[in-house]
């Protein structure tokens, strides 16, 4: 997102420093897929630094990005609790540095630190909450709606307006909110026609509040 926000929290400093002490720090270029939907894999990922995208792929090889993580964030959990295959796809969408936890290493400081249980699990249930939350959107919400809350979250109000300073490609709204790119530049055409927003030199300004 524009500066894209995190959806989830952060693990707090002292979370990645008792990590720091099992992982394995790894370096990663921009769009390197750490691994796809159905992969075996049995570790969890914890971003140092960047940027990466959970997405999901129709049958015709269409995205939609399911949520955007930042550094502080984890991903990967499922498979390093339960062994399982992945459940989506991750791909690095800025040069990426990432912990890299073993299972085995990751269940016994679960089971050792009830303190790293409660925090991991905190973040673990903000991010249902929020997977909940674009659940109804993408089913209930119309692709305006879904356009018009997806800008709203993206900006950051100075007082009189909200802007969003990081540049956005109508493809990129599109693979957020799960339309076309088509329908998402018609609706940011009648967006400015209506003068809700402008754009100059790339930079997005609402001055009414859109949702």
């Amino acid at each position: 997102m524009p500066e894209e926000k995190p959806i989830f929290s952060r693990l707090d400093d002292k979370t990645i420093q008792f990590f720091e002490k099992t992982g394995v720090r790894k370096r990663y270029s921009k769009n390197t897929i750490l691994f796809s939907k159905d992969d075996e894999s049995d570790s969890l990922y914890i971003l140092l630094r960047g940027k990466v995208h959970v997405i999901a792929r129709d049958e015709q090889g269409r995205e939609i990005v399911l949520s955007v993580i930042g550094p502080g964030e984890y991903f990967g959990e499922m498979a390093a609790l339960d062994g399982g295959p992945r459940s989506a796809t991750i791909v690095t969408r800025e040069p990426s540095e990432i912990l890299i936890i073993h299972s085995d290493e990751f269940r016994d400081s679960l089971s050792s630190n009830p303190d790293l249980m409660f925090n991991l699990v905190r973040v673990l249930l903000e991010r249902l909450r929020k997977a909940d939350e674009k659940i109804e959107s993408l089913a209930f919400m119309n692709v305006y709606g879904r356009v018009s809350s997806f800008l709203m979250q993206a900006a950051k109000f100075n007082g009189e307006k909200w802007i969003i300073r990081e540049p956005l490609t109508h493809q990129k709204i599109a693979d957020m909110v799960g339309s076309s790119r088509e329908t998402v530049s018609r609706i940011v055409k009648e967006l400015q026609d209506a003068g809700y927003i402008t754009i100059q030199k790339k930079k997005i300004t609402i001055h009414k509040k859109l949702m």
